[in-house]
């Protein structure tokens, strides 16, 4: 049986830290009150108790992607590229929560889905030399963004418009989800 080194545990640890961080924070801006109660949801949206479980299994995911990654990079360039490609990720991941549920703005988030999804398109791009493991267990992230896309483009569809206003851009940029 082979035995990690110390260093590479102290990574895996930092690699969860850093995920579970970055769920925490979106975690923490995700506000199920009664605005959000209040709105129409598809029919076919899973229950709210899912989500918990799905968020999870995804940051879990990206952590052992991240570390096979940075375990992988044997140069400063490709861990400055690594280390780029997940923070980027995570200030959008972050972000949709805030546009979303803090600001109540599901028509801006839904503008902001897509730089989402075009950053976890970029990051199995961008780790596929590095490791395939890594960006290979990134896809069921991928999915699960555009699946939420088309839940966040059909919640607009139904309650908005917010604010006074519905972005049309919303409609042209969900139409390069499908």
């Amino acid at each position: 049986m082979r035995v990690m080194n110390t260093p590479a545990v102290t990574r895996l640890v930092i690699a969860f830290a850093l995920s579970y961080a970055t769920a925490g924070v979106g975690g923490a801006l995700t506000d199920l009150g009664p605005w959000y109660f209040s709105l129409k949801h598809p029919e076919w949206k899973p229950p709210d108790a899912a989500f918990g479980v799905i968020w999870t299994t995804i940051f879990t995911m990206c952590a052992i992607s991240a570390w096979l990654a940075w375990q992988a990079a044997d140069t400063s360039a490709w861990r400055r590229r690594v280390a780029w490609l997940f923070g980027t990720n995570a200030v959008l991941n972050v972000l949709w929560s805030a546009l979303y549920f803090k600001l109540q703005r599901p028509d801006w988030a839904l503008v902001e889905v897509v730089f989402l999804w075009l950053s976890i398109a970029a990051l199995i791009v961008g780790l596929w030399r590095l490791s395939r493991l890594a960006s290979t267990l990134l896809i069921p992230y991928v999915v699960w963004v555009a699946v939420a896309a088309v839940l966040n483009y059909e919640t607009v569809e139904l309650n908005g418009p917010f604010n006074g206003q519905v972005l049309s851009l919303s409609k042209v940029y969900i139409s390069m989800l499908y």
